[in-house]
């Protein structure tokens, strides 16, 4: 729901329409891809340092911001029916713009939304819980990636501010129920759980540690 499948999916499609041309357009899009990958290598460095709240929220603050400026740009320069013509500058204002979400993604919800499934499911579910995270990514991801043109035709810029929203829920979902897992070992996991606000009304050691027969 942050948006970064339909970028990378119809990023040639976006350009074009946002007036880089059909020579530039693909160019473009493998200039969004390196920066992705680029900053999914800085996130390797940097996540024991500085913590996975820390990057879920810089990065979500960081992809919100673009969302939002990308969708003022084009309702300022294409006007609401969508009938001007952009300018070269706000164009490459645009992509300067894509390539910033796409470094906040990269080092923050690419992988991280990979790394925390694998950390904060206990032991004996763990294959589940990430087979269930996988499978909703992949749903979620399919059923985006078959609607966002229809999205694009009928919400135009307002498309950008739709995931720019759920963004802002993402980033207070972290907020609030994420908890910190740096520097915590697998088998310790639980004790994350059992000090935090919320979840430890809910999460008991018993049901994380199944207790040994004597």
């Amino acid at each position: 729901m942050s948006g970064i499948n339909i970028i990378a999916f119809y990023a040639p499609v976006l350009f074009r329409s946002v007036g880089l041309g059909n020579n530039s357009a693909l160019p473009g899009a493998i200039i969004l891809g390196v920066v992705n990958v680029g900053s999914i290598l800085v996130s390797t460095c940097i996540v024991d340092q500085f913590g996975r709240r820390f990057l879920f929220i810089q990065g979500g603050v960081q992809m919100l911001v673009c969302q939002v400026a990308i969708a003022s740009i084009l309702a300022a320069s294409i006007g609401e029916n969508g009938s001007k013509h952009i300018s070269k500058q706000y164009a490459s204002l645009i992509l300067v713009l894509m390539c910033t979400y796409a470094a906040g993604f990269g080092w923050s919800w690419s992988p991280l939304s990979w790394l925390i499934p694998s950390e904060i499911f206990p032991m004996n579910i763990r294959s589940t819980g990430q087979s269930i995270s996988v499978a909703v990514n992949f749903a979620t991801t399919f059923v985006l990636s078959q609607t966002f043109l229809a999205m694009l035709c009928h919400f135009k810029y307002g498309a950008f501010l739709f995931f720019a929203g759920w963004i802002f829920v993402m980033i207070m979902f972290i907020v609030m129920f994420m908890p910190e897992t740096k520097g915590v070992s697998l088998n310790l996991m639980h004790q994350v759980w059992e000090k935090h606000w919320f979840w430890s009304r809910y999460v008991k050691r018993s049901v994380l540690v199944p207790q040994q027969k004597s």
